[in-house]
């Protein structure tokens, strides 16, 4: 009978593999840039690699290229996305029956390396040094994928027979709107619970915050700068960038009262909030501005969301604020500001009490570690698994933070430690033996 320590002892022995396999994947240009007409990288290629390992060791796997018809209908996805030349993955090892499944999910997509001059080695050559190997992607999330798939081939290859199915789905475009994920849903992917490797110091995050992400936009009238402006009734110019200081000043009132609110107290995320991260007005550095506009970053947390756990009311709220705060302004209630909203990721959070939590922990706490539950303060495909797929699905994986606590991921020189990459692969071995197995069978 093959027992923990077989487990474990197997992916000791395979840690040179899963190093490789990520070094593998990070030479992969998977960059997403956030367009519409995104144009195709090196995404076939990747998914064509994990899909001939994942047949060698004895899955079944599809490899699909979505139309944007298939997605299930929700404000995820801006109009127009299309999938050419970016598949998505699905690879399944049967389960001999009677089991829960369970899936892996990742997504192969990572963000800009720029500016490249600024690394200490090429981000897209993982290195290896002093027990971490840097790399873009290494932390979030080729590593996770490499830890998954590592997992399910030493589990292949001890010859344990889950009674569940267990799945692997690597996916496109999580960084700007989930959408290889959601294709995925819509292609059929579903398990009884499901895992997303993210990095997480191997912390167990149950919980995350919403994203709904916009543009305000003032209006304004042009006129010579260097000239009174003039009545704004008869004519006279007004200055758009002045008057979205009070926009500005709305937004800021509205994070405080959600700050403030009892009911935003979640015990493991930070409360809900309004960033504006961009701003754009002018037209000419002697001209009255005709208009400026200002990109929004708002989370939210799942209490706020609506029946479908979407932004409506968030957004409802934010257009308020603003139009009460316009309201003594005489040009901004003749020209009101404009809002457009556009990309909206929904909130989820699983019960700390289900079988899925329970094993992760287990299979944490059997190498070592002290997990925790936590909140992610921003959003992952786990929320797209959990409230449109219908699978619960938590977050765990390797490195998230540098010894001063400030992320791995997104920064120059990402990195991921060798040693917690090798325990992920181990903690998700464990927890598809815990999970897989007969409902009745669960601890």
């Amino acid at each position: 009978m093959t027992t923990i320590p077989h487990v474990l002892a197997e992916i000791d022995r395979r840690t040179d593999d899963v190093v490789r396999l990520t070094t593998d994947l990070v030479a992969f240009d998977t960059t997403v840039r956030g367009d519409a007409a995104e144009p195709a990288r090196d995404e076939a290629d990747l998914q064509e690699q994990l899909a001939d390992r994942l047949r060698a060791a004895g899955a079944t796997v599809d490899v699909f290229t979505p139309r944007p018809g298939d997605l299930p209908a929700s404000p995820q996805t801006p109009p127009g996305l299309g999938f050419d030349g970016r598949p998505q993955l699905i690879a399944r090892f049967p389960g001999t029956g009677g089991g829960r499944s369970l899936l892996f999910n990742g997504h192969i997509d990572v963000v800009s390396a720029e500016p490249k001059r600024e690394w200490a080695s090429d981000p897209f050559r993982a290195e290896v040094r002093d027990g971490r190997l840097y790399g873009r992607g290494t932390c979030d999330m080729k590593g996770g994928i490499a830890a998954a798939v590592v997992a399910a081939e030493a589990l292949a290859a001890l010859g344990i027979e889950l009674p569940g199915d267990l799945l692997i789905n690597t996916a496109t475009d999580e960084e700007w709107n989930g959408a290889g994920t959601l294709a995925s849903v819509g292609h059929g992917v579903r398990a009884d619970a499901a895992v997303v490797p993210e990095p997480t110091d191997l912390d167990v995050v149950v919980a995350q915050r919403g994203i709904l992400g916009g543009t305000v936009t003032v209006a304004g009238r042009p006129g010579h700068a260097e000239y009174p402006p003039g009545d704004w009734r008869t004519g006279g110019a007004v200055n758009a960038i002045e008057k979205t200081m009070p926009v500005l000043a709305a937004l800021q009132r509205l994070r405080e009262r959600w700050a403030a609110d009892p009911s935003h107290a979640h015990p493991l995320l930070p409360p809900p909030s309004i960033v504006p991260t961009t701003i754009k007005g002018g037209e000419w550095w002697v001209t009255y501005p005709a208009s400026c506009e200002v990109a929004l970053d708002v989370t939210y947390l799942p209490v706020q969301g609506d029946s479908g756990g979407w932004a409506s009311r968030v957004r409802r709220d934010i257009e308020q604020a603003v139009r009460e705060a316009c309201a003594g302004d005489g040009w901004l209630t003749a020209n009101p500001p404009r809002f457009a909203w556009d990309t909206e990721l929904p909130p989820a959070e699983v019960p700390s009490t289900h079988p899925l939590v329970r094993a992760l922990t287990a299979s944490a706490t059997a190498l070592g570690r002290t997990p925790r539950l936590l909140g992610e303060p921003s959003w992952t495909d786990a929320a797209t698994l959990t409230r449109i797929g219908g699978t619960p699905a938590v977050c765990i994986g390797p490195t998230a933070t540098r010894p001063d606590g400030s992320p791995t991921l997104h920064t120059i020189d990402e990195y991921i430690e060798i040693s917690d990459l090798v325990a992920t692969a181990k903690a998700l071995a464990l927890a598809a033996v815990d999970m897989t197995a007969p409902a009745t069978a669960a601890p």
